[in-house]
């Protein structure tokens, strides 16, 4: 499961962040490293960007960057 497939008000754990590159380091510069809790806070009407909370603040993730994200 990804973060993309979290409903809102749902939660889990990340596992790992299924990409490489700046784009992995850009990830995880913003909080998100695996054994983070991540909750979905809202889904924007067209599905993009997805806002969640990781580490006490709100973060809005676009589509492509939560498919990436691991979750259980």
């Amino acid at each position: 499961m990804t973060l993309r497939d979290l409903k809102p008000g749902q939660q889990g754990v990340v596992v790992s962040i299924a990409t490489t590159g700046s784009m992995k380091r850009r990830i995880m510069d913003m909080g998100i490293t695996p054994g983070v809790e991540i909750k979905v806070v809202k889904v924007a009407p067209l599905g993009d960007p997805i806002e969640v909370n990781v580490r006490g603040y709100e973060l809005s993730l676009r589509k492509e960057e939560a498919q990436e994200i691991e979750m259980k």
